[in-house]
């Protein structure tokens, strides 16, 4: 059996590596390096563009669910990001150059797998395809789902933190220290400011130039990325409810009016990036906003925060909760372009379509997930016929369907271990019981 994959970020990474170790000889198409965007900076799969964090690793946070639904059933993303996992507190971060070297290395060394570095321009309904061609999606490819979908695309605008180096702060004014305490050593840097200090910094933010947008009138976010001056925009008080919280951040018995934290970017701990200062500001706007930091004054920005649109399907009414296009059976769709919201759930998505086009390939879908596992609430929201207009979506305990009439204490304890049980009976159905 022979299939095709259009993408080879989180999602097509994923789908390609399930497909093949069921023996479906892939065509995984990627056009990097004929083809890059610019807010790619290498040339490897599964690039992590905004941020190296992976979030919470508990079982009763909803995304930390969801990663142990994806260990379950073998995920190569779960297995690389624990293998390149950086300390981030109770959260799982990543080594973001390493965690991607390694998959490249898997996905081209694969029997079953075959990479071609070009670009797709038309989408072969007749080939048995999943298309994971990610957010940036643009260009004949574009058209062509564009086409697929009867025009019914949509987008919103994204941005990402910028990345600083750590010799380059100031730690007279920083120190180490994770939320709460919630782990040992304190895994992130704390930048602290007093009211004064805040002051100053949220008028040069407010007032600082923005990057032109190709088309401003059509400028809307998604609201778990929102740009950190357009949060500031709607009220003084915004960040500090926000990014800039500092409840659970004092030191020495003291709590600060405002923090900014840095999370660890890389194993080798040079690099760290900015918690929630995801931005559009021009690049000197930047640096100047960074200096009112007194941590921050003289910090050596190594990547400058960027904005870029990212696309998506209105998936209800186009896609079954299998990510199976009604319409058109051979065509799966997975990613943050089918709607999905995250790193870690655009990898859960192209898992879950790979599993689903392997049972069609051999003849029907005779297994799934049901809204009472994290994976496949997911698949069970962006398919619901009653979601007139889609929104992107994280995972999250809102979507998820089992009821439940214990005590409210307990509730994603019971939610977790049913949802891990019904994953382990579908690993076994689908050979990949551990």
């Amino acid at each position: 059996m022979k299939a095709r994959v259009i993408g080879a970020g989180l999602a097509g990474s994923e789908a390609a590596y399930q497909l093949a170790n069921r023996n479906i000889q892939v065509e995984l198409y990627e056009q990097k390096p004929v083809k890059r965007h610019d807010a790619f900076k290498t040339d490897d799969y599964a690039e992590l563009i905004c941020s190296n964090s992976l979030r919470s690793d508990d079982t009763e946070n909803a995304v930390g669910l969801l990663k142990e639904e994806m260990r379950i059933l073998d995920s190569l993303i779960m297995k690389m990001a624990d293998r390149n996992r950086v300390p981030a507190g109770e959260s799982l971060a990543v080594d973001r150059v390493n965690f991607s070297r390694d998959i490249t290395d898997v996905i081209n060394s694969h029997p079953n797998i075959t990479v071609i570095h070009e670009e797709v321009q038309t989408i072969d309904t007749e080939i048995p395809t999943i298309i994971c061609a990610g957010p940036l999606c643009e260009g004949k490819l574009a058209e062509s789902l564009s086409r697929l979908c009867g025009n019914d695309f949509l987008h919103f605008y994204d941005a990402i933190a910028p990345i600083v180096e750590k010799d380059s702060i100031d730690f007279r004014y920083a120190y180490y220290k994770s939320r709460y305490g919630e782990d040992d050593d304190g895994d992130y840097i704390n930048c602290p400011l007093t009211k004064d200090e805040y002051d100053r910094f949220y008028e040069t933010l407010i007032n600082a130039p923005c990057a032109a947008l190709h088309n401003p009138e059509e400028e809307k976010y998604f609201e778990g990325c929102m740009p950190f001056e357009a949060m500031a925009k709607r009220g003084y008080k915004t960040l500090l409810f926000g990014p800039m919280k500092p409840v659970g951040l004092e030191y020495e018995g003291k709590r600060p009016y405002a923090v900014v934290q840095l999370r660890k970017d890389n194993a080798i701990d040079t690099l760290y990036n900015i918690v929630g200062f995801q931005t559009h500001l021009t690049f000197p706007a930047q640096k100047e906003v960074l200096k009112t930091i007194p941590a921050l004054h003289d910090v050596s920005i190594v990547r400058y925060g960027v904005m870029h649109r990212n696309t998506y399907v209105n998936s209800p009414n186009m896609v079954n909760d299998r990510y199976q296009f009604i319409h058109y059976p051979n065509v799966f769709i997975a990613g943050q372009i089918s709607g999905v919201e995250g790193y870690v759930e655009s990898a859960a998505s192209g898992l879950y379509a790979a599993l689903n086009m392997a049972q069609y390939l051999d003849g029907s879908i005779a297994y799934t997930l049901g809204p009472d596992t994290m994976m496949g609430a997911m698949a069970a929201y962006i398919s619901d016929p009653h979601i007139r207009t889609l929104q992107p979506m994280n995972a999250n305990f809102g979507i998820f369907k089992c009821p439940y009439d214990g005590d409210k204490a307990h509730k994603k304890t019971f939610y977790a271990a049913h949802s891990l049980e019904k994953v382990r009976e579908y690993a076994e159905h689908v050979s990949l019981s551990r």
